[in-house]
Protein backbone atom coordinates (compact mmCIF):
# COMPACT_ATOMS: atom_id res chain seq x y z
CA UNK A 1 0.00 0.00 0.00
CA UNK A 2 1.35 3.63 -0.84
CA UNK A 3 1.08 6.59 1.17
CA UNK A 4 1.22 10.04 -0.39
CA UNK A 5 2.05 12.86 1.53
CA UNK A 6 2.12 16.04 0.63
CA UNK A 7 4.71 18.18 1.83
CA UNK A 8 3.87 22.41 1.79
CA UNK A 9 6.38 25.18 1.80
CA UNK A 10 5.46 28.29 4.16
CA UNK A 11 7.19 31.36 5.14
CA UNK A 12 5.45 31.31 8.12
CA UNK A 13 4.82 28.13 9.20
CA UNK A 14 3.63 28.84 12.28
CA UNK A 15 1.43 31.20 11.26
CA UNK A 16 -0.17 28.49 8.56
CA UNK A 17 -0.61 25.99 10.95
CA UNK A 18 -2.57 28.33 12.76
CA UNK A 19 -4.83 29.44 9.63
CA UNK A 20 -5.45 25.43 8.86
CA UNK A 21 -6.03 24.34 12.05
CA UNK A 22 -8.32 27.21 12.18
CA UNK A 23 -9.96 27.40 8.87
CA UNK A 24 -9.67 24.00 7.88
CA UNK A 25 -9.82 21.72 10.87
CA UNK A 26 -6.26 19.99 10.81
CA UNK A 27 -4.92 19.13 14.40
CA UNK A 28 -1.11 19.38 14.94
CA UNK A 29 0.59 16.04 15.33
CA UNK A 30 4.26 17.34 15.46
CA UNK A 31 5.87 20.25 15.30
CA UNK A 32 9.95 20.65 14.50
CA UNK A 33 12.13 23.82 14.82
CA UNK A 34 15.20 24.62 13.50
CA UNK A 35 18.52 25.36 16.23
CA UNK A 36 19.64 28.28 14.54
CA UNK A 37 16.56 30.39 14.07
CA UNK A 38 13.47 28.78 15.77
CA UNK A 39 11.83 28.71 12.43
CA UNK A 40 9.36 25.97 12.03
CA UNK A 41 11.43 23.64 9.43
CA UNK A 42 9.32 20.25 9.68
CA UNK A 43 6.05 19.78 10.86
CA UNK A 44 2.89 17.15 10.52
CA UNK A 45 -0.98 18.21 10.89
CA UNK A 46 -3.78 15.58 10.50
CA UNK A 47 -7.70 15.94 9.18
CA UNK A 48 -9.18 12.80 9.65
CA UNK A 49 -6.46 10.35 9.60
CA UNK A 50 -4.72 12.49 6.55
CA UNK A 51 -1.94 14.09 7.26
CA UNK A 52 0.43 16.80 5.37
CA UNK A 53 3.77 17.55 6.05
CA UNK A 54 4.62 21.18 6.13
CA UNK A 55 7.79 23.76 6.86
CA UNK A 56 9.84 26.26 6.33
CA UNK A 57 12.62 24.34 4.74
CA UNK A 58 15.08 26.54 3.49
CA UNK A 59 15.87 29.33 0.80
CA UNK A 60 15.60 27.42 -1.75
CA UNK A 61 12.12 26.87 -1.85
CA UNK A 62 9.52 29.28 -2.55
CA UNK A 63 5.64 29.01 -1.87
CA UNK A 64 3.17 29.66 -4.78
CA UNK A 65 1.56 33.16 -3.48
CA UNK A 66 5.57 34.16 -3.90
CA UNK A 67 5.96 32.53 -7.41
CA UNK A 68 2.93 34.29 -8.26
CA UNK A 69 0.40 31.49 -9.08
CA UNK A 70 -0.41 28.05 -7.82
CA UNK A 71 2.15 25.18 -7.92
CA UNK A 72 -0.15 22.40 -6.70
CA UNK A 73 -3.41 21.45 -5.25
CA UNK A 74 -4.79 19.59 -2.11
CA UNK A 75 -7.73 17.47 -2.87
CA UNK A 76 -9.50 16.00 0.91
CA UNK A 77 -12.40 14.43 0.94
CA UNK A 78 -14.51 15.15 4.46
CA UNK A 79 -17.43 13.70 5.92
CA UNK A 80 -19.23 17.21 5.08
CA UNK A 81 -18.13 19.51 2.65
CA UNK A 82 -21.19 22.33 3.56
CA UNK A 83 -20.39 22.28 7.18
CA UNK A 84 -16.72 22.55 6.19
CA UNK A 85 -17.10 25.43 3.33
CA UNK A 86 -19.13 27.30 6.27
CA UNK A 87 -16.37 26.86 8.24
CA UNK A 88 -13.42 27.84 6.08
CA UNK A 89 -15.67 30.80 5.19
CA UNK A 90 -16.31 32.19 8.37
CA UNK A 91 -12.28 31.93 9.15
CA UNK A 92 -11.48 34.10 6.45
CA UNK A 93 -10.45 31.43 3.77
CA UNK A 94 -9.85 32.62 0.22
CA UNK A 95 -12.81 30.57 -1.64
CA UNK A 96 -11.55 30.61 -4.98
CA UNK A 97 -14.66 27.86 -6.25
CA UNK A 98 -17.83 28.01 -4.51
CA UNK A 99 -19.21 24.82 -3.23
CA UNK A 100 -21.82 22.78 -5.58
CA UNK A 101 -22.08 19.51 -6.93
CA UNK A 102 -19.68 18.23 -9.98
CA UNK A 103 -20.50 15.99 -12.75
CA UNK A 104 -17.87 13.79 -11.16
CA UNK A 105 -20.02 13.11 -8.28
CA UNK A 106 -18.33 15.28 -6.24
CA UNK A 107 -20.36 18.14 -3.96
CA UNK A 108 -16.67 20.41 -3.78
CA UNK A 109 -15.23 24.09 -3.19
CA UNK A 110 -12.04 25.34 -3.69
CA UNK A 111 -9.85 27.62 -1.36
CA UNK A 112 -6.45 29.11 -0.80
CA UNK A 113 -4.52 29.24 2.20
CA UNK A 114 -3.01 33.47 3.26
CA UNK A 115 0.28 31.78 1.40
CA UNK A 116 -1.48 30.69 -1.91
CA UNK A 117 -1.87 26.60 -1.63
CA UNK A 118 -5.04 25.40 -3.38
CA UNK A 119 -6.88 23.29 -1.35
CA UNK A 120 -9.83 21.56 -3.07
CA UNK A 121 -12.55 19.93 -0.39
CA UNK A 122 -15.23 17.45 -1.07
CA UNK A 123 -17.47 14.73 -0.24
CA UNK A 124 -19.18 11.82 -2.43
CA UNK A 125 -22.44 12.75 -3.50
CA UNK A 126 -22.93 10.70 -6.48
CA UNK A 127 -21.84 8.62 -9.24
CA UNK A 128 -20.22 10.22 -11.88
CA UNK A 129 -22.33 11.15 -14.61
CA UNK A 130 -22.50 9.39 -17.80
CA UNK A 131 -21.02 12.74 -19.65
CA UNK A 132 -18.24 13.06 -17.69
CA UNK A 133 -17.60 8.95 -17.86
CA UNK A 134 -17.45 9.79 -21.88
CA UNK A 135 -14.73 12.85 -21.55
CA UNK A 136 -12.22 10.55 -19.68
CA UNK A 137 -12.66 7.69 -22.51
CA UNK A 138 -11.56 10.55 -25.32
Amino acid sequence: MAEVTPYLVYEDAAAAMDFLSKAFGFREVARSRAPEDGRVWHAEMELDGGRIFLGQPGADYRNPRHLGGVTVAVHVYVDDVDAHFARAKAAGAEITAELEDRDFGDRRYHASDPEGHRWMFATRVGEPAQSWLETLAT
